[in-house]
C-alpha cells in the first residue's frame, strides 16, 4: 500500500514511544482546544475584555489507511491542518469566543471513486475532509465555535455555535473535527452533588462536514442504510424537524455512585430516553467497578416524514441495556462490558451527531441502526505517567444481514479488536500529542457471498496516526 512507503517513517519515529485513544469520553467537558487556566478574571473595560483574552492555537496531522480484504479496494489519507480560538476575558459575566480551522489533502488516495466490484464509496477516509463533497479536500475552511456566554458563579449559558459532549449529540472526534451545534445551552454546577446540562438547538455541523445545518438536513449527510422493506431509505433531505431540546442530570447520591438522567426530544422525529448508574467503590489502591444502562426510544408524530419510505424513525419504539463490571488498580483497569438491543425496533440515532454511548462501544464501529443485537467486549487499560494505552476486544452477534427490519446498513456478526494508544511529549515538545489506533474486524456472519457485506465492515484492518500540537 503506498501509504505505508510513502508516510511508514512515521511509525519509525514513534516504534519506541507508547500512544493511546483517539475519543474523549461522554463525560467530558469537550476538550479540543489547549490550556483554558490563562483566562483573566471578570473586568469592566472594554478593552481590557480583549487584552486579556485567551488565544490558543491547534495544528493537527491525521494519517488514516483502510486495508480490505481480497481484490477490494484499499484507501488511504494524509490530513494536515490548523486552527485558532479566541475567547475574551469576562465582563460583567459575559464572554465571546471564536475559533475556526482549515485542512489540507496532502497526500490521499482517490477517495471519490467506487471500488470496482462492488461500487461501494469509501466510509472512513472522507470523513477527514467533507463527505458530502469528496472531490473537494483542498484548502477547506469550517468555523467552529462562534458564541456568547454568560457565567454566574460556577454555572454558565452559551447561544451560538458551540461544542458539547453528552451521550447522543459528542464530539466524536476521530477524525480531523468535531460536531459543532448551534443553539443555546446551559451548564448549573451549583447545586450540591447534582449538575444539570441541556438546552435548546436549531443547528448542526457534523464531523467530516464544513458548513451549518438545519437539524432535519443534518440527518443523512452520512450513508442512509435500507428502509425495514429491504428499499433504499430515502430520509436525506426530506426530514421535516427544526429543534432538538435536550435536558441531562447527573447526580451523586453517595461517594461511589453516580446516576445520569437523559431526555433527548427531536422535533417531529422521536424521543429518547437514558438512565445510567455507575458505582466504584475504592479499597485502598484499588477500585471495583460497575455500571448498568438502559436507554428507551419512542417515535414522535410520523418519524421524520408522512411518507413511510422517506422516514428516519422507521418504528414505534426501540429498547436496549447495557452493563458492566471492572476493576481498576494504580495503573491497570480492566473491564467487562455487554449491550442489548432488543427486537423490539432498531436503536437509531443520527450518526451524525455522535458515537453510540454503549458500554461496548469500540472506535471504528457502531451498533446504531440495529435491532436484536448482542454484544460483548473486554477492555484492558494501563496508564504509567505521559503514556495511555488499551487494548479491546469485542463479539457482536447482529441480526442476519437479509433481516431488513432488525440490520440497516447489512452489518453481518464481527469480532473486533482495537488497539489504542496515546504519548504526551513534555519539556521542549510540551503540547505535542501521539495518538495511534490499530482496528481490526472479521466476520463472524453470514454475508451471502455478497462483497457488499463485507468491504469497510469485515476481513479488514484499519490504522490511524495522529499528531497534535496545542498551544
Amino acid at each position: 500500500m503506498n501509504f505505508f512507503k510513502r508516510f511508514g517513517f512515521f511509525f519509525l519515529m514513534i516504534f519506541s514511544t507508547p500512544l493511546w485513544a483517539q475519543h474523549q469520553e461522554l463525560d467530558e467537558a469537550p476538550n479540543i482546544w489547549g490550556d483554558k487556566s490563562r483566562q483573566a478574571d471578570d473586568t469592566t473595560a472594554l478593552l481590557d475584555v480583549f487584552r486579556a483574552g485567551t488565544l490558543n492555537g491547534h495544528f493537527r496531522y491525521f494519517a488514516m489507511a483502510t486495508d480490505n480484504s481480497g481484490q477490494l479496494t484499499d484507501w488511504y489519507a494524509n490530513a494536515a491542518g490548523g486552527g485558532i480560538r479566541f475567547e475574551t476575558a469576562k465582563f460583567h459575566g459575559f464572554q465571546f469566543a471564536v475559533s475556526g480551522f482549515y485542512i489540507f489533502n496532502i497526500a490521499s488516495s482517490n477517495l471519490d471513486l467506487p471500488d470496482s466490484l462492488t461500487n461501494a464509496r469509501n466510509r472512513y477516509e472522507v470523513a477527514l475532509f467533507d463527505v458530502e463533497n469528496p472531490a473537494v479536500n483542498k484548502n477547506l475552511d469550517r468555523l467552529e465555535e462562534f458564541y456568547l456566554k454568560y457565567s454566574f458563579k460556577k454555572s454558565d449559558v452559551a447561544f451560538g455555535k458551540q461544542l458539547i459532549n453528552t451521550p447522543f449529540i459528542n464530539l466524536q472526534d476521530g477524525r480531523m473535527r468535531p460536531t459543532a451545534v448551534h443553539g443555546l445551552y446551559f451548564h448549573v454546577n451549583d447545586l450540591k452533588r447534582t449538575k444539570i446540562q441541556g438546552g435548546l438547538l436549531t443547528g448542526m455541523a457534523p464531523r467530516g462536514t464544513v458548513r451549518q445545518m438545519g437539524i432535519g438536513e443534518s440527518i443523512g449527510a452520512y450513508p442512509v442504510g435500507v428502509n425495514t422493506d429491504g428499499s433504499r431509505s430515502g430520509y436525506a433531505n426530506n426530514i421535516e424537524s427544526d429543534y432538538i431540546g435536550m435536558l441531562g442530570i447527573t447526580h451523586r447520591p453517595t461517594k461511589n455512585l453516580v446516576v445520569q438522567l437523559w431526555d433527548v426530544f427531536v422535533d417531529n422525529l422521536m424521543n429518547t430516553f437514558l438512565v445510567q448508574a455507575d458505582f466504584e467503590k475504592e479499597d485502598q489502591k484499588t477500585s471495583f467497578l460497575g455500571g448498568v444502562q438502559l436507554i428507551r426510544q419512542n417515535a414522535v408524530n410520523q418519524g421524520g416524514h408522512t411518507e413511510e419510505a422517506l422516514r428516519f424513525f422507521t418504528q414505534d419504539a426501540s429498547l436496549t441495556y447495557g452493563a458492566r463490571v471492572g476493576y481498576r488498580s494504580y495503573q491497570w483497569e480492566w473491564t467487562a462490558n455487554y449491550n442489548r438491543i432488543t427486537g423490539e425496533g432498531r436503536y437509531l440515532m443520527p450518526r451524525e451527531w455522535g458515537r453510540d454511548p454503549f458500554y461496548t462501544f469500540m472506535p471504528r464501529e457502531r451498533n446504531e441502526g440495529f435491532g436484536d443485537v448482542h454484544a460483548l467486549m473486554g477492555k484492558m487499560g494501563y496508564q504509567k505517567k505521559q503514556l495511555k494505552s488499551a487494548i479491546g476486544v469485542g463479539y457482536f452477534q447482529m441480526p442476519d444481514v437479509q433481516r431488513f427490519d432488525m440490520n440497516k446498513y447489512g452489518m453481518p456478526s464481527y469480532l473486533q479488536a482495537n488497539i489504542e494508544m496515546r504519548y504526551a511529549f513534555g519539556g521542549f515538545w510540551k503540547g505535542l500529542e501521539a495518538h495511534f489506533l490499530l482496528a481490526s474486524k472479521f466476520n463472524a456472519g453470514e454475508t451471502y457471498g455478497n462483497l457488499r457485506n463485507v468491504i469497510n465492515k469485515v476481513d479488514m484492518f484499519q490504522y490511524n496516526l495522529v499528531m497534535n500540537y496545542r498551544f
